[in-house]
């Protein structure tokens, strides 16, 4: 493990704040999660004084996070009885021969595909090639679902998130919009016409974007528009 929770402060206000000294980090950073709360990431060299006066000096920050968190949250209807159970269902059939095909056209390999139903993120990847995938994949548009899997794939080569990371991602996002575009390419079939206008929408946003990984950030700033459920 590379990190451990080593303090704990109880904020009047905020409640319980987490302290985790960490071997990856080079620096403090403070995280607002609206289901896992508040920790703070400290490099194993910077004592914990230090960072609690870091975290006071940002306290403001937290709650001003915290409150933007809330209100976006405040719309997002629970699930109805049997839903998630549904989406379960539609998940296992249509995620993982997605995942494999995709897997296949890149030349990855994986070892297994777990769905999952969670609020912290819609996919995740082992150092053992397990690959884990949120069941509310499936009520993104197919560009989107193809966004996370190839994510997840990627990580089987790079585990972080570096440069060598987002090259081998702006590669296969930019070769699976092109097939999702063709409108003869053997992936057509399952991308509909509203798919292919998002595809096409977010590739001249791509197009036009100064960051330094385009299709990771249009493609992220799109997905944040949905929520779990």
């Amino acid at each position: 493990m590379a990190r451990h929770v080593g303090k704990i402060l109880m904020d009047p206000e905020i409640g319980e704040v987490v302290f985790r000294k960490s071997l990856r980090s080079r620096s403090i950073s403070i995280r607002v999660h609206p289901v896992k709360g508040v920790s703070v990431s400290v490099p194993y060299i910077v004592p914990y004084a230090a960072a609690r006066l870091f975290f006071e000096a940002r306290r403001g920050w937290v709650l001003e996070t915290m409150a933007r968190q809330k209100e976006r949250l405040k719309d997002v209807r629970p699930a109805a009885p049997g839903e998630i159970e549904a989406l379960r269902r539609q998940a296992k059939a249509e995620l993982p021969p997605r995942l494999a095909e995709l897997a296949a056209r890149y030349g990855f390999i994986y070892n297994k595909v777990t769905i999952k139903h969670n609020a912290s993120n819609w996919g995740s990847c082992s150092s053992k090639g397990n690959i884990n995938l949120n069941l509310n994949i499936v009520r993104l548009p197919k560009v989107l679902q193809d966004y996370v899997l190839l994510h997840e794939l990627c990580h089987l080569r790079h585990q972080d998130h570096g440069h060598a990371f987002h090259l081998l991602l702006e590669h296969v996002l930019t070769d699976n919009l092109m097939h999702l575009l063709d409108s003869s390419a053997p992936s057509a079939p399952a991308a509909s016409l509203s798919d292919r206008t998002l595809a096409s929408d977010l590739a001249r946003k791509a197009a036009s974007s100064k960051a330094r990984y385009p299709l990771d950030y249009t493609m992220t700033r799109a997905i944040k528009q949905y929520r779990v459920i």
